[in-house]
Protein backbone atom coordinates (compact mmCIF):
# COMPACT_ATOMS: atom_id res chain seq x y z
CA UNK A 1 0.00 0.00 0.00
CA UNK A 2 1.48 3.31 -1.16
CA UNK A 3 1.68 5.91 1.56
CA UNK A 4 0.62 9.32 0.08
CA UNK A 5 0.92 11.11 3.17
CA UNK A 6 3.96 11.74 5.45
CA UNK A 7 6.69 10.00 3.45
CA UNK A 8 9.07 9.36 6.72
CA UNK A 9 5.58 7.35 8.17
CA UNK A 10 5.56 3.79 6.68
CA UNK A 11 2.31 1.84 5.45
CA UNK A 12 2.35 -0.43 8.99
CA UNK A 13 2.68 3.02 10.88
CA UNK A 14 -0.32 3.73 9.10
CA UNK A 15 -2.07 1.09 9.22
CA UNK A 16 -1.52 0.83 13.38
CA UNK A 17 -2.75 4.51 13.72
CA UNK A 18 -5.56 3.73 11.89
CA UNK A 19 -6.55 0.97 14.20
CA UNK A 20 -5.70 2.82 16.81
CA UNK A 21 -8.67 5.44 15.66
CA UNK A 22 -11.10 3.28 15.34
CA UNK A 23 -13.28 2.68 18.24
CA UNK A 24 -12.64 -0.71 18.88
CA UNK A 25 -8.77 -0.44 18.78
CA UNK A 26 -9.61 2.61 21.23
CA UNK A 27 -11.63 0.73 23.40
CA UNK A 28 -9.24 -2.09 23.80
CA UNK A 29 -6.50 0.70 24.92
CA UNK A 30 -9.07 1.82 27.97
CA UNK A 31 -9.44 -1.19 29.22
CA UNK A 32 -6.12 -2.28 29.21
CA UNK A 33 -5.45 1.05 30.94
CA UNK A 34 -8.26 0.13 33.83
CA UNK A 35 -6.05 -3.03 33.76
CA UNK A 36 -3.18 -1.29 34.70
CA UNK A 37 -4.79 1.03 36.99
CA UNK A 38 -5.68 -2.03 39.35
CA UNK A 39 -9.34 -1.37 38.59
CA UNK A 40 -11.04 -4.73 39.72
CA UNK A 41 -12.29 -6.92 37.74
CA UNK A 42 -16.14 -6.43 37.98
CA UNK A 43 -15.39 -2.25 37.02
CA UNK A 44 -13.41 -3.85 34.15
CA UNK A 45 -16.24 -6.23 33.35
CA UNK A 46 -18.92 -3.57 33.07
CA UNK A 47 -17.00 -1.10 31.29
CA UNK A 48 -16.50 -3.70 28.35
CA UNK A 49 -20.25 -4.35 28.61
CA UNK A 50 -21.04 -0.88 28.35
CA UNK A 51 -18.64 0.19 26.03
CA UNK A 52 -19.26 -2.43 23.67
CA UNK A 53 -22.79 -1.42 23.80
CA UNK A 54 -21.49 1.97 22.97
CA UNK A 55 -19.89 0.70 20.23
CA UNK A 56 -22.53 -1.75 18.60
CA UNK A 57 -25.01 1.73 18.33
CA UNK A 58 -22.10 3.37 16.55
CA UNK A 59 -21.49 1.14 14.14
CA UNK A 60 -25.35 0.90 13.02
CA UNK A 61 -24.97 4.25 12.62
CA UNK A 62 -22.02 3.82 10.38
CA UNK A 63 -19.09 5.58 12.72
CA UNK A 64 -16.24 3.53 13.11
CA UNK A 65 -13.66 6.28 14.14
CA UNK A 66 -13.52 7.84 17.28
CA UNK A 67 -13.06 11.70 15.66
CA UNK A 68 -16.66 11.11 13.85
CA UNK A 69 -18.22 10.57 17.28
CA UNK A 70 -20.14 13.81 18.01
CA UNK A 71 -22.36 15.13 21.10
CA UNK A 72 -25.35 14.45 19.40
CA UNK A 73 -24.60 10.46 18.92
CA UNK A 74 -23.95 10.43 22.82
CA UNK A 75 -27.21 12.63 23.08
CA UNK A 76 -29.06 9.98 21.16
CA UNK A 77 -27.38 6.80 22.61
CA UNK A 78 -28.24 8.13 26.21
CA UNK A 79 -31.90 8.54 24.96
CA UNK A 80 -32.17 5.31 22.97
CA UNK A 81 -31.27 3.84 26.35
CA UNK A 82 -34.43 5.46 27.73
CA UNK A 83 -36.48 3.72 25.33
CA UNK A 84 -38.43 0.44 25.39
CA UNK A 85 -36.99 -2.26 23.35
CA UNK A 86 -39.09 -2.18 19.80
CA UNK A 87 -38.38 1.77 19.59
CA UNK A 88 -34.78 1.46 20.62
CA UNK A 89 -31.70 2.54 18.28
CA UNK A 90 -29.44 0.80 20.74
CA UNK A 91 -28.84 -2.86 19.18
CA UNK A 92 -30.33 -5.71 21.01
CA UNK A 93 -29.47 -8.79 19.42
CA UNK A 94 -26.29 -11.12 18.92
CA UNK A 95 -26.21 -10.60 15.52
CA UNK A 96 -25.45 -6.71 16.44
CA UNK A 97 -23.26 -7.58 19.11
CA UNK A 98 -21.30 -10.40 19.01
CA UNK A 99 -23.83 -11.75 21.64
CA UNK A 100 -21.93 -10.05 24.24
CA UNK A 101 -24.92 -8.00 24.63
CA UNK A 102 -28.28 -9.10 27.32
CA UNK A 103 -31.17 -8.28 25.08
CA UNK A 104 -33.36 -5.07 26.17
CA UNK A 105 -36.62 -5.52 27.00
CA UNK A 106 -37.96 -2.68 28.91
CA UNK A 107 -36.07 1.02 29.17
CA UNK A 108 -32.45 0.91 31.13
CA UNK A 109 -33.20 2.26 34.75
CA UNK A 110 -32.18 6.07 35.05
CA UNK A 111 -29.45 5.02 37.34
CA UNK A 112 -27.88 2.07 34.89
CA UNK A 113 -28.30 4.78 32.36
CA UNK A 114 -25.79 7.37 34.31
CA UNK A 115 -23.64 4.62 34.56
CA UNK A 116 -23.34 4.04 31.18
CA UNK A 117 -23.10 7.54 30.06
CA UNK A 118 -20.56 7.94 33.05
CA UNK A 119 -18.18 4.73 31.91
CA UNK A 120 -19.09 6.67 27.85
CA UNK A 121 -17.22 9.46 29.62
CA UNK A 122 -14.09 8.38 31.11
CA UNK A 123 -13.50 6.68 27.79
CA UNK A 124 -13.77 9.82 25.28
CA UNK A 125 -11.80 11.39 28.29
CA UNK A 126 -9.01 9.00 27.71
CA UNK A 127 -9.25 9.48 23.74
CA UNK A 128 -8.82 13.29 24.28
CA UNK A 129 -5.95 12.38 26.60
CA UNK A 130 -4.42 10.13 24.22
CA UNK A 131 -5.11 12.83 21.68
CA UNK A 132 -7.23 10.95 19.47
CA UNK A 133 -9.96 13.76 19.23
CA UNK A 134 -8.98 17.29 20.57
CA UNK A 135 -12.34 17.64 22.41
CA UNK A 136 -14.40 15.31 23.96
CA UNK A 137 -18.23 14.87 22.67
CA UNK A 138 -19.91 13.95 25.81
CA UNK A 139 -19.12 16.70 27.65
CA UNK A 140 -21.89 18.54 27.51
CA UNK A 141 -24.20 15.67 27.39
CA UNK A 142 -26.50 15.39 30.60
CA UNK A 143 -26.81 12.93 32.70
CA UNK A 144 -30.12 11.97 34.08
CA UNK A 145 -31.33 13.12 37.05
CA UNK A 146 -31.70 10.21 39.44
CA UNK A 147 -34.32 9.96 42.20
CA UNK A 148 -33.01 10.82 45.47
CA UNK A 149 -33.52 7.84 47.44
CA UNK A 150 -32.74 7.09 51.06
CA UNK A 151 -30.37 3.98 51.58
CA UNK A 152 -32.20 0.99 53.58
CA UNK A 153 -30.84 0.51 56.89
CA UNK A 154 -31.42 -2.03 59.41
CA UNK A 155 -31.95 -0.46 63.02
CA UNK A 156 -29.58 -1.84 65.17
CA UNK A 157 -31.98 -3.77 67.42
CA UNK A 158 -32.46 -5.54 63.65
CA UNK A 159 -28.90 -5.59 63.37
CA UNK A 160 -27.86 -7.41 66.57
CA UNK A 161 -30.61 -10.10 65.95
CA UNK A 162 -29.01 -10.57 62.56
CA UNK A 163 -25.51 -10.53 63.58
CA UNK A 164 -25.90 -13.00 67.07
CA UNK A 165 -28.28 -14.93 64.71
CA UNK A 166 -24.94 -16.44 63.34
CA UNK A 167 -24.36 -18.84 65.52
CA UNK A 168 -21.84 -22.14 65.34
CA UNK A 169 -18.71 -23.41 65.77
CA UNK A 170 -18.51 -24.87 62.29
CA UNK A 171 -16.15 -23.33 59.65
CA UNK A 172 -18.43 -21.26 57.30
CA UNK A 173 -20.33 -20.00 60.45
CA UNK A 174 -17.43 -18.88 61.66
CA UNK A 175 -16.63 -17.20 58.65
CA UNK A 176 -19.61 -15.43 58.32
CA UNK A 177 -19.69 -14.03 61.58
CA UNK A 178 -16.99 -12.64 61.27
CA UNK A 179 -17.51 -11.77 57.45
CA UNK A 180 -20.69 -9.71 58.35
CA UNK A 181 -19.24 -8.42 61.65
CA UNK A 182 -16.65 -6.62 59.98
CA UNK A 183 -18.51 -5.54 57.15
CA UNK A 184 -21.01 -3.93 59.96
CA UNK A 185 -18.56 -3.09 62.14
CA UNK A 186 -16.38 -1.18 60.09
CA UNK A 187 -18.73 0.18 56.92
CA UNK A 188 -16.72 -2.17 54.26
CA UNK A 189 -18.39 -2.77 50.74
CA UNK A 190 -19.06 -6.23 49.87
CA UNK A 191 -15.99 -6.49 47.55
CA UNK A 192 -13.43 -4.68 49.79
CA UNK A 193 -13.97 -7.28 52.62
CA UNK A 194 -13.52 -10.25 50.26
CA UNK A 195 -10.35 -8.46 48.68
CA UNK A 196 -8.85 -8.51 52.02
CA UNK A 197 -5.44 -10.42 52.44
CA UNK A 198 -4.58 -11.76 55.78
CA UNK A 199 -1.99 -9.34 57.10
CA UNK A 200 -4.77 -6.50 56.12
CA UNK A 201 -6.05 -7.15 59.85
CA UNK A 202 -3.89 -6.07 62.63
CA UNK A 203 -5.27 -7.34 65.94
CA UNK A 204 -3.22 -5.33 68.04
CA UNK A 205 -3.99 -1.85 66.68
CA UNK A 206 -7.75 -3.35 66.01
CA UNK A 207 -7.56 -1.46 62.64
CA UNK A 208 -8.23 -2.99 58.93
CA UNK A 209 -6.64 -2.09 55.42
CA UNK A 210 -8.87 -1.34 53.20
CA UNK A 211 -8.40 -1.29 49.11
CA UNK A 212 -11.64 0.63 48.24
CA UNK A 213 -12.75 2.30 44.67
CA UNK A 214 -9.68 3.84 42.55
CA UNK A 215 -6.85 1.90 44.36
CA UNK A 216 -7.31 3.92 47.15
CA UNK A 217 -6.18 2.75 50.76
CA UNK A 218 -8.00 3.87 54.03
CA UNK A 219 -7.64 2.35 57.73
CA UNK A 220 -10.82 1.85 59.35
CA UNK A 221 -11.10 0.86 63.27
CA UNK A 222 -12.82 -2.39 63.91
CA UNK A 223 -15.26 -2.67 66.75
CA UNK A 224 -15.07 -4.73 69.82
CA UNK A 225 -17.36 -7.70 68.51
CA UNK A 226 -15.83 -7.82 64.79
CA UNK A 227 -12.51 -8.27 66.44
CA UNK A 228 -13.40 -11.11 68.35
CA UNK A 229 -15.48 -12.79 65.45
CA UNK A 230 -12.35 -12.59 63.21
CA UNK A 231 -9.92 -13.58 65.56
CA UNK A 232 -12.29 -17.09 65.96
CA UNK A 233 -12.23 -17.41 62.95
CA UNK A 234 -8.34 -17.04 61.83
CA UNK A 235 -7.91 -19.10 64.32
CA UNK A 236 -10.68 -22.06 64.58
CA UNK A 237 -12.03 -21.76 61.19
CA UNK A 238 -10.21 -20.46 58.27
CA UNK A 239 -7.26 -23.15 58.69
CA UNK A 240 -10.27 -25.93 57.78
CA UNK A 241 -10.81 -24.17 54.58
CA UNK A 242 -7.14 -23.11 53.63
CA UNK A 243 -6.14 -26.07 51.58
CA UNK A 244 -3.69 -24.13 49.78
CA UNK A 245 -0.69 -22.57 50.60
CA UNK A 246 -0.57 -19.72 48.31
CA UNK A 247 -4.17 -18.38 49.61
CA UNK A 248 -3.58 -15.64 51.31
CA UNK A 249 -7.15 -13.95 51.16
CA UNK A 250 -8.96 -13.11 54.62
CA UNK A 251 -12.57 -14.64 53.81
CA UNK A 252 -12.35 -18.41 52.15
CA UNK A 253 -14.78 -20.28 50.40
CA UNK A 254 -15.39 -24.09 51.07
CA UNK A 255 -13.11 -25.10 48.48
CA UNK A 256 -10.20 -22.89 50.17
CA UNK A 257 -10.77 -20.59 47.38
CA UNK A 258 -11.46 -16.52 47.71
CA UNK A 259 -15.17 -15.69 47.89
CA UNK A 260 -17.17 -13.80 45.49
CA UNK A 261 -20.16 -11.38 45.50
CA UNK A 262 -23.03 -13.81 44.90
CA UNK A 263 -21.24 -16.14 47.37
CA UNK A 264 -21.55 -13.46 50.38
CA UNK A 265 -25.15 -12.37 48.96
CA UNK A 266 -26.27 -16.29 49.29
CA UNK A 267 -24.79 -16.52 52.47
CA UNK A 268 -26.70 -13.59 53.81
CA UNK A 269 -29.83 -14.26 52.65
CA UNK A 270 -29.43 -17.61 54.33
CA UNK A 271 -29.04 -15.78 57.73
CA UNK A 272 -31.88 -12.98 56.83
CA UNK A 273 -34.83 -16.11 56.86
CA UNK A 274 -33.85 -16.88 60.30
CA UNK A 275 -34.09 -13.36 61.75
CA UNK A 276 -36.86 -11.80 59.52
CA UNK A 277 -35.21 -8.84 58.38
CA UNK A 278 -36.77 -6.27 55.97
CA UNK A 279 -36.97 -7.76 52.12
CA UNK A 280 -34.18 -6.32 49.76
CA UNK A 281 -31.27 -6.40 52.80
CA UNK A 282 -27.94 -6.95 51.23
CA UNK A 283 -24.26 -6.70 52.24
CA UNK A 284 -24.12 -2.45 51.32
CA UNK A 285 -27.97 -2.53 53.59
CA UNK A 286 -25.04 -3.37 56.60
CA UNK A 287 -23.02 -0.45 55.25
CA UNK A 288 -25.56 1.92 54.87
CA UNK A 289 -26.32 0.96 58.25
CA UNK A 290 -23.12 1.48 59.95
CA UNK A 291 -23.06 4.99 58.48
CA UNK A 292 -26.49 5.85 59.58
CA UNK A 293 -26.08 4.46 63.48
CA UNK A 294 -22.45 6.54 63.69
CA UNK A 295 -24.46 9.69 62.21
CA UNK A 296 -27.58 8.98 64.81
CA UNK A 297 -24.97 8.39 67.79
CA UNK A 298 -23.49 11.64 67.18
CA UNK A 299 -20.45 11.15 64.62
CA UNK A 300 -19.41 13.93 62.71
CA UNK A 301 -20.17 13.92 58.52
CA UNK A 302 -16.96 14.14 57.75
CA UNK A 303 -15.45 11.48 59.94
CA UNK A 304 -18.18 8.84 58.66
CA UNK A 305 -16.69 10.50 55.40
CA UNK A 306 -13.55 9.36 55.54
CA UNK A 307 -14.94 5.84 57.37
CA UNK A 308 -16.68 5.16 54.12
CA UNK A 309 -14.03 5.87 51.58
CA UNK A 310 -15.71 8.53 50.15
CA UNK A 311 -13.82 10.74 48.39
CA UNK A 312 -17.07 13.64 47.98
CA UNK A 313 -18.75 14.95 51.01
CA UNK A 314 -21.53 14.71 48.84
CA UNK A 315 -22.19 11.25 48.91
CA UNK A 316 -22.00 11.10 52.40
CA UNK A 317 -24.70 13.80 53.12
CA UNK A 318 -27.94 10.90 51.95
CA UNK A 319 -26.91 9.86 55.46
CA UNK A 320 -28.09 12.86 57.34
CA UNK A 321 -31.20 13.13 55.43
CA UNK A 322 -31.70 9.22 56.71
CA UNK A 323 -31.16 10.32 60.20
CA UNK A 324 -33.33 13.03 59.91
CA UNK A 325 -36.53 10.48 58.54
CA UNK A 326 -35.27 8.70 61.56
CA UNK A 327 -35.75 11.52 63.82
CA UNK A 328 -39.16 12.14 62.40
CA UNK A 329 -40.10 8.93 62.69
CA UNK A 330 -38.92 8.70 67.10
CA UNK A 331 -40.59 11.97 67.06
CA UNK A 332 -43.96 10.88 65.93
CA UNK A 333 -43.75 7.65 67.82
CA UNK A 334 -42.77 9.38 71.32
CA UNK A 335 -44.30 12.79 71.69
CA UNK A 336 -48.03 12.76 73.01
CA UNK A 337 -49.15 15.13 70.73
CA UNK A 338 -47.42 14.43 67.75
Amino acid sequence: MENLGDPGVSSLDCEAQIVESSTEGAITAFVRSLIAAGYSPHTVDASVSDLTQFKAFLVSRGILLVKDITPRDVSEFVAALAEPADSSAVPVTAEADGGLLSKKVHPYARATIARKLSVVRSFLRFCEDDGLITRSPAAEVRTPKLPRRLPQVLTPEQTACLLEGIGGSEALDLRDRALFELIYSSGLRCQEAICLRLDDVNFESREVRVRGKGRKVRVVPIGEEALFALRRYVENGRPLLANRAEEDRLFLSRRGKPLCSSDVYRRLLRHLQRCGAPLGTSPHTLRHSFATHLLEGGADLRVIQELLGHSSLRTTQVYAHVSAAHLRKVYRRAHPRA
